[in-house]
């Protein structure tokens, strides 16, 4: 129904797959670093469906940050029970709420245990016109993926234990994000930080290969979190891209719109492999690590640029995947 439809647009945490066809999945990035950065994880609940039944399965990817060890939990599809009223998902005996999640996993990829506890989720700005991260782009039901972010900088709590070492997360930072749709972009960048030296401060940003309507965009979306507003630079916004430059240590990347300009240095770090979804199945690999550091300046224009912001994030999540030369080609 219409309403139903809606509604789902409306609230981007909660589960998009009732109903669809396959090729399709759905994940959910729970990220928390422990106060004295020693402990970085990175927890992926979710579902792939593929046009192969064989191939259907849920899953739980656990992402040590730190050794770069990652676990792949694999469930039967059926073990996925998620509410339709809101974000509520169970997996097997594991939970996911935007309030925590609860672990309870052993398998032959390692056996994790715990509950991790997350403070007020700040989103990205939901509207009827922009209905999260998306914008407008967020009400098209054709587009090949879809992306969330649930939880700006989050307070957690809670310890896990993994594979026999216990990690306290008291008093660290957090974040929450999630993707849904037919399969990840052709080519991506993404990056996330909260761990600048003024706290209360956070940072996403992502530019993809977009098929659209038979051609394809360079879209792309960054925002900043900065003493409790959101600056926000969007495909869907006018912001338009000044500067991509990916090479092996570093992204740079400049955009600007009407009043204000964001300027950007990832420099980059040893990855780990983790599974992403194509159209026939979890084989996609996306390199990501979160030891990268992100230096960002954000400035207001008009009257000579003045500096509202600067400073270096580290522990940052960073992903550079697939053809990003085509995107880089794109802005040139």
């Amino acid at each position: 129904m219409i309403s139903d439809y809606v509604d789902l647009v409306l609230h981007p945490e909660r589960y998009h797959g009732h109903g669809r066809r396959p090729p399709f999945f759905e994940g959910w990035y729970f990220k928390a670093i422990s106060p004295d950065r020693s402990s970085r994880f990175a927890v992926i609940p979710g579902i792939f469906l593929s046009d192969d039944r064989e191939r259907h399965h849920a899953f739980i990817q656990v992402f040590d940050g730190v050794s770069g060890a990652v676990g792949y939990h694999r469930f039967p599809a059926e073990a996925f029970q998620v509410s339709r009223q809101g974000f509520d998902l169970r997996i097997g005996a594991n939970r996911f709420t935007l309030e925590g999640i609860t672990l309870d996993i052993a398998d032959d990829q390692g056996v994790v245990q715990g509950e991790l506890r997350f403070g007020m989720a700040i989103p990205w700005t939901v509207t009827p016109r922009e209905p999260g991260v998306m914008g407008w782009f967020g009400w098209m039901p054709f587009m090949e993926c879809y992306h969330g972010i649930l939880g700006f900088d989050p307070a957690v709590s809670g310890a896990l234990s993994v594979n026999g070492a216990t990690h306290n997360f008291n008093g660290g930072r957090g974040y929450i994000e999630k993707d849904w749709g037919k399969s990840f972009p052709g080519g991506w960048a993404w990056m996330q930080t909260n761990h600048f030296e003024q706290p209360g401060v956070s940072f996403t940003a992502s530019i993809a290969i977009v098929p659209f309507l038979g051609r394809w965009f360079p879209g792309f979306l960054a925002g900043v979190w900065h003493e409790g507003r959101l600056y926000k630079f969007a495909t869907y916004t006018g912001a338009r891209t000044e500067k991509l430059a990916i090479s092996d240590h570093h992204v740079e990347w400049v955009l600007r719109d009407r009043s204000m300009r964001l300027e950007v240095l990832a420099e980059r770090a040893e990855s780990s492999i983790l599974p992403g979804p194509n159209r026939a199945d979890m084989s996609t690999r996306v390199p990501e690590t979160l030891q990268a550091s992100i230096a960002i300046r954000l400035s207001v224009l008009g009257g000579g640029a003045r500096e509202m912001f600067s400073g270096r994030g580290e522990c940052a999540g960073l992903e550079v995947a697939g053809d990003v030369e085509k995107l880089m080609k794109a802005i040139r």
